[in-house]
């Protein structure tokens, strides 16, 4: 098992991503820059947060054609694994990796505070160890976190357990006042129908550390390693 985490201009999450995979979970660890092509043997390919090409067009939008991104869609055919987190989960979306889109929150407001989570199906490799109906903890950073998809594809996604997390309060239960950003259904994170591409708007990395008095995020990096 080796990770790749790959950086665009604009990333700032991947020392974050970086720093939990290697020295928290004690696991292989590799950079990847955009501009190359090889995944240098990587199993598990991450792509971090922040705001790749500035967020110019749309969020994600540019660094979709980012050379590595063609290995990255060749490895996720091929059944490998590929994590998106924030602005890694809008370049997902931008790729046709993972269905739907992240639009301007409904606020029209950039929103960083910590938000509580629900994993709706926990049969995949990143929500396998939650525990079943635990509110999570996990901070957002994002003013385009609102996903939205068409009522076809969001019936899709129902009927097949591609939606891994829905915002909710600090005790699990699903509400309007819960979220944060205007998502549809609430939905804070999905998969692909053949399971082994995922994207998340919240930071998991972010809360996976006592030094920060919050480790609620590790329960996802546990499921990948189980």
């Amino acid at each position: 098992m080796k990770f790749g985490v790959v950086v665009f201009p604009g990333s700032n999450c991947d020392e974050d991503m970086v720093y939990v995979l290697q020295h928290i979970m004690k696991k292989e660890t590799v950079k990847l820059w955009h501009k190359n092509t090889s995944l240098e043997g990587c199993t598990h390919i991450v792509l971090p947060g922040g705001f790749s090409y500035g967020d110019y067009l749309r969020s994600g939008a540019i660094a979709r054609f980012s050379p590595i991104m063609q290995s990255v869609v060749e490895h996720a055919a091929k059944g490998g694994f590929v994590f998106g987190v924030c602005n890694g989960f809008q370049i997902l979306c931008e790729a046709g990796l993972l269905p739907g889109a992240l639009l301007h929150n409904d606020s029209r407001k950039f929103i960083c505070k910590n938000v509580f989570i629900k994993a709706e199906n926990n049969s995949t490799q990143i929500t396998s160890k939650v525990p079943s109906g635990k509110a999570l903890k996990i901070p957002i950073a994002h003013g385009e976190g609102k996903y939205f998809a068409d009522d076809a594809t969001l019936k899709t996604l129902e009927d097949n357990g591609q939606i891994l997390f829905r915002y909710c309060d600090e005790h699990g239960k699903i509400t309007g006042e819960s979220n944060p950003n205007g998502a549809l259904h609430n939905i804070a994170g999905v998969c692909n129908a053949g399971k082994n591409v995922f994207g998340m708007m919240p930071h998991p990395e972010r809360a996976a550390d006592k030094e920060l008095f919050n480790e609620d995020g590790r329960w996802l990096f546990e499921s990948i390693l189980n």
